[in-house]
């Protein structure tokens, strides 16, 4: 049965979705891009905000699947189906926006984090523009104090969505490429004024040349 709100379908698409992704995570071929200083901040214990495009949310969490990482996302109808199957996947999910202002969503991220869970957001999310970083990934990486670190994913084959940012979905037995930048980290302070916009753009730059190894590895053309 569908929760309240919901359509009579989402149960069973959700269902879909989860053994579709496992299914296909199984046949991928994945090379993991680890910039040194995200591997040093790992094994040193370092908690961290993954910030990551929306298009290529399904092969990130496959190959991050069952780390109890809590992910931001929306509460649109095509979020609750998101939300469902990441969940199925071993992820906590934080339902909201990122936008200033104490949002529900911001303040899940809080609890999470002072739980000692790394947590995950889609600076592009939830309807674009595609692949361009919104402050929002600014102020929660400053309310929460922890670092910022560029999650990629690229494969030589893809599906490709005809949504505003062009979800991909790596076709089975596909190369994927899984590219994670340096930790970026940002004060209290950079959540505000023209600091906001600088440090929006330094995310936004470190995000590019991520996407660019990753892609540039398996060939992804887009």
């Amino acid at each position: 049965m569908s929760e309240p709100g919901y359509p009579w379908w989402m149960p069973a698409a959700a269902a879909s979705g989860s053994r579709l992704v496992r299914a296909l995570g199984a046949t991928w071929r994945y090379t993991a891009l680890d910039h040194p200083e995200f591997t040093a901040a790992r094994q040193a214990g370092q908690k961290v905000i993954y910030c990551l495009w929306h298009s290529g949310l399904l092969p990130l969490a496959y190959w991050h699947r069952d780390e109890r990482i809590a992910v931001l996302v929306s509460t649109h109808r095509d979020g609750e189906l998101i939300a469902r199957i990441i969940e199925s996947l071993g992820f906590d999910t934080a339902r909201g926006s990122s936008t200033r202002g104490g949002d529900a969503g911001v303040r899940q991220l809080l609890r999470h984090a002072r739980r000692g869970m790394d947590l995950a957001v889609t600076p592009d999310g939830p309807r674009g523009p595609a692949e361009e970083v919104k402050d929002g990934v600014v102020y929660v990486a400053a309310r929460v104090g922890l670092p910022v670190v560029p999650l990629v994913a690229a494969a030589d084959r893809a599906w490709v969505g005809r949504s505003w940012d062009r979800f991909r979905v790596p076709l089975p037995f596909a190369r994927v490429a899984v590219a994670h930048g340096a930790p970026i980290r940002l004060s209290l302070d950079a959540a505000v004024g023209e600091a906001a916009e600088a440090a929006r753009r330094t995310i936004e730059t470190a995000m590019h040349e991520t996407s660019a190894r990753a892609r540039a590895h398996v060939g992804e053309r887009v």
